[in-house]
């Protein structure tokens, strides 16, 4: 059973704390399921880009208490289900981490697409990727059985 779910991008200051809020939202009738994120190279203590702040806040959900923390290795053995923005951010993690192979998983995995990331570009660019988040929310919520 999943009650422990990581969202995976490199900052954690867009991508990741977008999609943990929205897949927190949508999961938030099912009691015990946690949503947390952590980045790669994440910029820690940092908070959520002011794109994701704005686009999250149009939705009634509230970002601007979120600080960047770095991916450990207890952090991945303590969940149940990664979900990485990128392939490229699978393969790390299940190279650092052989044991992890089962439970990582693009967000967008049964899109088969990647979710771009929007650092340091226009509004668009973070409007593009929450496209997609909501699209890997859907299906996972409806995997995870919510």
């Amino acid at each position: 059973m999943i009650k422990r779910i990581l969202v995976v991008c490199v900052g954690n200051i867009c991508r990741s704390p977008m999609a943990e809020a929205v897949l927190h939202d949508a999961l938030k009738d099912k009691p015990g399921i946690t949503v947390e994120s952590a980045g790669l190279g994440a910029l820690v203590g940092s908070h959520a880009s002011s794109h994701a702040e704005a686009l999250m806040a149009e939705r009634g959900l509230d970002i601007t208490d979120h600080k960047a923390r770095q991916l450990t290795p207890d952090m991945v053995h303590s969940s149940d289900l990664v979900l990485v923005m990128e392939s490229g951010h699978k393969r790390v993690i299940s190279e650092n981490d052989p044991a992890a192979r089962g439970k990582v998983f693009r967000f967008c995995e049964w899109q088969g697409e990647d979710i771009p990331d929007p650092v340091g570009q226009p509004r668009a660019a973070f409007e593009e990727a929450l496209e997609l988040i909501d699209r890997g929310t859907k299906d996972w919520v409806e995997r995870i059985g919510a």
